[in-house]
């Protein structure tokens, strides 16, 4: 892993925009250049300190299940080398390994959640309602029980700084359309069921993650940012799974149980991290990359 890099910086290209994770540059008409930090934002406030060798675990994953997904939907990965978006070599190499050329498209203006389990805020509505997003569950379901099928319940994307909200169905429907919200759901609960499958031959419960879509010009759909990740995924140890709890993970579910013990009311600035703290996200970040890729 390479030290870590909270914000890249790329001076020949155009930065245009920088979300919690990711820094995306302009490179032409018809391609971007991503590149993922090692920031980590939990209840949707990127914290201060960064997580080492993060992004390059999120690039090495999101291409495997890019490559692993692409008879079902296609995705945002262009064929344009690096080095022809990054000549300078010194600059090249501090990002090389959490780079991705990507197409441009329009990203769609929601977050394709899928939940397999019932855990984080949908255990909290079910708790409240009996419901996760308006969608009805049996009753006396225990904390983290899988669910009978997978179910979508998307979100909003919030800007940095913002929390993003569940929606339900209908809602998603007036933001994108009927049709295409359905080609969203389908695909979504599709790539969810095969990840899941094979994440169980390797030890790890994909419990619940988000998905986000993109269209080209055409109208054509693409998956695009990241796939069944630490960061947009919950995966738990197979072998130390139980209800009634909220199982151990490789994700930054970590980070979040530690803040859970602080008095701080998830706004920004967010709170620095210890760094045992750091050091053991990074290493479960490292760990779920090693177990699910050869």
């Amino acid at each position: 892993m390479s030290d870590a890099l909270f914000e890249s910086n790329l001076p020949d290209l155009e930065r245009i925009s920088q979300g919690k994770v990711r820094d995306i540059y302009a490179v032409d008409d018809a391609h971007l250049l991503i590149v993922t930090s090692d920031r980590l934002s939990a209840f949707d406030v990127v914290l201060p300190d960064p997580i080492p060798g993060k992004g390059e675990v999120l690039t090495r994953l999101s291409n495997f299940w890019f490559g692993r997904t692409r008879d079902i939907v296609p995705n945002h990965l262009a064929d344009l080398p690096l080095q022809a978006i990054i000549p300078d070599a010194e600059q090249r190499q501090r990002v090389a390994s959490r780079a991705t050329v990507a197409k441009r498209l329009r990203p769609l203006p929601i977050e394709a959640v899928v939940r397999g389990y019932l855990i984080g805020s949908g255990w909290k509505d079910y708790q409240a309602t009996g419901e996760v997003c308006g969608i009805g569950l049996p009753a006396g379901l225990p904390q983290a029980a899988q669910l009978p099928e997978p179910i979508f319940t998307p979100a909003t994307k919030a800007a940095v700084g913002e929390h993003d909200e569940n929606i339900s169905f209908d809602q998603a429907a007036e933001l994108v359309g009927n049709e295409l919200a359905a080609r969203v759901r389908d695909l979504a609960i599709e790539i969810y069921l095969s990840g899941a499958a094979y994440a169980a031959t390797r030890g790890i419960i994909i419990a619940d993650t988000k998905f986000e879509f993109g269209l080209d010009q055409a109208g054509e759909l693409y998956l695009i940012d990241e796939v069944l990740t630490p960061d947009s995924s919950r995966f738990w140890p197979a072998d130390e799974y139980a209800t009634g709890i909220s199982p151990p993970s490789f994700d930054k579910q970590y980070v979040r149980d530690y803040l859970e013990t602080l008095d701080w009311d998830k706004k920004a600035p967010g709170p620095a991290l210890p760094a045992d703290v750091i050091r053991r996200t990074s290493e479960k970040y490292r760990q779920a990359a090693d177990l699910l890729i050869d």
